[in-house]
This record gives C-alpha cells, sequence and structure tokens, in this order.
C-alpha cells in the first residue's frame, strides 16, 4: 500500500505520467516522454521508479463486458454473520477468485462488502448468489442491485 508520504513525493511530472499512462497504457516510451516533455531515458527511470515504489501496481486491459456475452452488471451487499468475523480475509479472497467478480469492497457500515459482478443474465445472477453466497455458512445475508448505468471517471491524480 502506498503511504500518505510517498504521495506527497510524486512532483508534476509523476504526475503527467501517470496520468498519460493511464489513459492509454500502451503507450511507447517514446510518445510517452514527447507527451511529458522529457528525455525518454529520463521517462523510462521515471516510469520504472514509479513501479517500483508501488505508485503504479499493473497494466491492464479494459474489456468491454457485452462484447465477451456479460450483459448485465449487479452489485451484491453481503453481511457476514456476527460469529464469522474472523473470515473477513477468507470472503474477499474467495470473492477475487471468482470470474465473475469485478470488484470487492470491504466496508464499514451496515454491510460487510459490496461485490461487483458482470453476468450473462438473471439466471446467471441467481447461480451466482446460490453457489458462492447463501450456500456459505459465514453468509448471514445478501442484498442484490442492478447496475443500470455506470460511470468510471478515470484516473485518480
Amino acid at each position: 500500500m502506498v503511504s500518505n508520504n510517498l504521495q506527497s513525493q510524486l512532483d508534476e511530472i509523476d504526475t503527467q505520467l501517470i496520468r498519460q499512462l493511464t489513459a492509454n497504457a500502451r503507450i511507447t516510451n517514446a510518445d510517452l516522454a514527447a507527451a511529458v516533455g522529457i528525455a525518454q531515458s529520463t521517462c523510462i527511470t521515471r516510469v520504472r521508479s514509479l513501479i517500483s515504489r508501488g505508485v503504479i501496481t499493473n497494466f491492464t486491459a479494459n474489456v468491454n463486458p457485452l462484447a465477451v456475452g456479460l450483459s448485465s452488471q449487479v452489485l451484491i451487499s453481503v453481511s457476514l454473520r456476527a460469529g464469522a468475523r474472523s473470515h473477513l480475509a477468507d470472503f474477499m479472497n474467495e470473492m477475487r477468485q471468482l470470474p465473475e467478480v469485478i470488484q470487492v469492497f470491504f466496508l464499514g457500515g451496515s454491510e460487510d462488502f459490496i461485490v461487483h459482478l458482470a453476468v450473462r443474465d438473471n439466471d446467471h445472477v441467481r447461480e451466482f448468489v446460490l453457489e458462492n453466497l447463501s450456500s456459505k455458512n459465514t453468509v448471514a445475508s445478501t442484498r442484490t442491485n442492478m447496475v443500470f448505468e455506470h460511470f468510471h471517471k478515470g484516473p485518480v491524480v
């Protein structure tokens, strides 16, 4: 995890590099250096530093769920049983392994988790809930909400 101290060590060049890479992780080093206005050698050194310091954690492809047959997204609120609090990390790790899961949020509040899924249809949602949530002794309750529209702001810097 990145500390607040590390965050304060990011300068304007780092911020520009992060913005460019967030917009297009496939950009060449030459194009990235030109966009930010620095030498290519400086650029690659800066990017490697951002990676080694844990600021940049990975480079991924964003896949359109519709293009791969996943026409619906749902958010499932999950509450674990009071005696199952010691299983919070296990639950999080189990959810991370499931192919339908896009994101898992560990919460403070009335629910313990929100699980974000991409699924084929309502039957797929039902199957997921029955096989991966309701069947668990540690799960007290679930509440499923369909996502009608989604907005993703993009870079955090």
